[in-house]
């Protein structure tokens, strides 16, 4: 593990999701995402969360996804060192990954990047894995799963 603060690898967030993962997800969590950053000096640990069924994350699913996450890093204690561990909801910029998460935001903005391909353009249609935009007029297809996307505008009420 690498014991530079200011450098995260991919395989070092992949480890911490999975960890959050298994402790979450038996609660009806997913994890979206995790990041690591400094702040002040100090290490952040910040987890994504979304529920399962749909549903708004409460303060409440904060805080049970929080205490289960913190009891297994503690277990596996995968970070040397001190760090702050955090959990969120998405948000406003929510990461979209899965085909499901494009389905539930069709006819918003999400903010694409992929292998030749960089825009922002409301979501169009989804087809099983194929997320179709509407790029200035043009639809362009990509598969969920291989680009970069994040919910470019917030919905009036939740999806």
């Amino acid at each position: 593990m690498n014991n530079n603060p200011a450098r995260h690898t991919t395989a070092d967030n992949s480890r911490l999701q999975d960890i959050a993962r298994a402790a979450v997800e038996p609660l009806g969590f997913e994890v979206l995402e995790v990041q690591q950053h400094l702040a002040g000096g100090e290490r952040i640990v910040l987890v994504r969360i979304d529920r399962l069924d749909e549903q708004p994350v409460t303060m409440a699913d904060l805080t049970a996804a929080s205490r289960a996450a913190d009891a297994e890093f503690d277990r596996l204690d995968p970070i040397p060192g001190e760090y702050r561990l955090e959990f969120e909801s998405p948000g406003s910029k929510r990461p979209l990954l899965r085909a499901r998460h494009f389905e539930r935001m069709v006819g918003l903005k999400a903010r694409v990047r992929a292998d030749g391909h960089a825009f922002t353009a409301p979501i169009k249609a989804v087809q099983g894995d194929a997320v179709t935009f509407d790029v200035n007029g043009d639809d362009v297809t990509l598969q969920a799963g291989t680009m970069v996307a994040n919910l470019a505008e917030f919905p009036p009420s939740h999806r």
